[in-house]
């Protein structure tokens, strides 16, 4: 029997061994009738064994030669066929809600994306799709359908299957970037040299996440508080019931002298002492821990009507035109506490020339609702809301009436919602949440309710605005500092982009959905590392190689920074074992900042 299965064994192998030497003297017959199909002429060149690629039409001139690789064989492996489509279908139904909320808001949306989904529902992506009639019903948001939407990221975030595909596609792509680092770093270095009059120091960089209160270094405030003192000593500056202040008698009341005054003593960078404690980040704008300082210098509505502010911030402008390559969009507070804010903060940049050609404007709202209540500012949060938009509308429809505000609004980009998002609130979100005119307890709304109705306001007027061929706004709210996974599910249905991002390290489902439909993140590494986040542990990196729409950001300048050139200063450096030759890295940050900009 076994000699049987020897003999067996042995033909098979003998049959297989005569297969493989009939190809081989096949191919060799082959070869060697091409060679003497012709006579051969020694007097003409040798034309190469493999004949040269026909370029690519789809590439331009100058594209880099790089090696390239291509995976091939079962798009679903490691997992089930049915765990793949159930990930599918759950990821495509979240970018179309995506889709959805971004088109009637006039946020941007990846064309590129939105072509497969096209693909998906048998459509042809055409580019009047983004163009909208002349004439048609201005949209509006449904707070039941908004709710469902959400409850369905919310459980998609949760399920089983797609978060196993979501994780393995991530590691995939960051595997895919550390191959083409291997393969190609030397080839990006050749190409970066040949690229005249062009490096990391004259590529433009914009500073999508700064505020304006903090936009200065420690520095640049204690030089101008100097200045201020020694040329305007007996200047009244404060307003205390009915007695005015001159700022000798400010400084002489605080018991200081400012020519002893030192970075250290000013006490607004922040350290380990502010680390999971925002309450003593707050208190670091107020300089040698005066309230009164923060009043007279980084107040835009004060006694002098904000002058200092505005000289400092346009000293801060003038660095950024003279560096030419740099630029700003610092953020300015409207608190909702009462309509005439929009006009005091227009006239301010109106009557101060507060303009640079390097700087644009965002509107940051505090979720401070709580406090305005306690004190019995608003008897509701319809208006808080009313005293935030109402002023934008009005100066929509009628701009002559409201002439301060309507120029203010051609600089402005977008609005922001600032807090403490580590902050609890025991309201869950849905659609059986009481409307802002039946919100009335003293509590704080939950941070999605925020946004909802930042959300919903910011759409309509968007419409209005763009119906009247006004500049739009985005909604580019802070996200993912802290707090719950859930903002980072809000902000995908409602924001353009966002700032932080750090909790999207939690969520491989939300991660490849940042991914997918290329939300912006301007994240600021040196400011989570003073508050939230340890240096060492930022996924700044991680997402970059992964693919992520990120950008550098610097957050406040006067917290975390020493020199004038911060965001030069942030891309240039070694944050997160970015190679400091990689200039290319380095300037896909500035590329990133640029794309996420108003």
């Amino acid at each position: 029997m076994e000699r049987a299965l020897q003999k067996e064994i042995a033909e098979q192998q003998s049959e297989e061994s005569v297969k493989r030497k009939k190809n081989l003297l096949l191919k060799r017959a082959q070869s060697l009738s091409v060679q003497g199909s012709h006579a051969v002429d020694w007097t003409k060149p040798v034309s190469p064994l493999f004949p040269p690629e026909t370029p690519d039409p789809s590439l331009p001139e100058a594209f880099p030669d790089f090696q390239r690789v291509t995976i091939s064989g079962d798009y679903c492996a490691g997992i089930t066929v049915e765990d793949y489509e159930q990930a599918a279908k759950s990821l495509l139904k979240a970018l179309l809600i995506r889709e959805k909320y971004s088109r009637l808001a006039y946020h941007r949306f990846p064309r590129t994306i939105a072509r497969f989904l096209r693909k998906t529902e048998n459509q042809i992506w055409q580019e009047e799709d983004e163009v909208l009639p002349v004439l048609y019903l201005l949209p509006y948001p449904d707070l039941e359908t908004f709710a469902i939407d959400l409850s369905h990221v919310l459980a998609m975030i949760a399920d089983g299957p797609t978060k196993t595909y979501c994780h393995r596609r991530l590691n995939f792509l960051a595997s895919k970037f550390y191959i083409h680092e291997m393969l190609n770093e030397m080839a990006e270095l050749k190409e970066l040299k040949r690229v005249p009059h062009r490096d990391f120091y004259n590529v433009r960089k914009v500073d999508t996440h700064i505020h304006a209160a903090a936009c200065m270094n420690q520095k640049h405030l204690l030089k101008f508080i100097k200045t201020t003192y020694q040329t305007e000593a007996d200047r009244a500056v404060l307003d205390k019931g009915g007695k005015k202040i001159t700022l000798k008698e400010v400084f002489r009341n605080l018991k200081m002298d400012p020519y002893d005054l030192t970075v250290d003593s000013l006490d607004v960078h922040a350290g380990r002492q502010t680390f999971h404690r925002f309450d003593k980040f707050n208190s670091k704008y107020n300089p040698v821990g005066a309230s009164e300082l923060r009043e007279i210098y980084l107040k835009t509505d004060n006694y002098i009507e904000g002058e200092y502010f505005a000289r400092l911030i346009k000293e801060v402008a003038k660095d950024l035109e003279e560096s030419k390559y740099q630029h700003a969009e610092p953020r300015l507070s409207i608190y909702g506490r009462s309509t005439s804010e929009w006009e005091n903060l227009a006239t301010w940049f109106i009557q101060h020339k507060v303009y640079s050609p390097n700087m644009r404007w965002m509107i940051q709202v505090p979720r401070i609702y709580d406090i305005f209540r306690l004190k019995k500012i608003v008897p509701n949060f319809a208006k808080m809301l009313e005293n935030i938009f109402l002023p934008l509308y009005e100066a929509t429809i009628n701009p002559q009436k409201h002439k301060a505000i309507h120029v203010f609004l051609k600089y402005v980009t977008g609005f922001d919602s600032v807090d403490d998002e580590s902050k609890h609130s025991d309201h869950i979100f849905s659609y059986k949440s009481p409307k802002p005119e039946e919100w009335t307890t003293d509590d704080n709304p939950p941070y999605t309710y925020y946004l909802f109705y930042m959300y919903a306001n910011i759409m309509v007027l968007n419409n209005l605005r763009q119906e009247r061929g006004l500049n739009t706004f985005q909604f580019r709210p802070h996200c993912g500092e802290a707090g719950s996974i859930t903002h980072l599910v809000s902000a995908f249905l409602t924001a353009d982009n966002i700032s932080h991002g750090l909790n999207l390290k939690q969520s491989p489902v939300l991660q490849y959905l940042y991914y997918l439909a290329q939300v912006p993140i301007a994240m600021s590494p040196l400011s989570n590392n003073s508050l939230f986040l340890q240096y060492s542990k930022n996924p700044l990196r991680e997402f970059l190689q992964k693919g992520l729409c990120v950008s550098l950001s610097t957050d406040d300048p006067m917290q975390f920074h020493y020199t004038k050139v911060r965001i030069t200063d942030k891309r240039g450096t070694d944050p997160h074992g970015v190679p400091s030759r990689d200039a290319v890295q380095r300037t896909q940050f500035s590329g990133g900042c640029c794309e996420s900009g108003g």
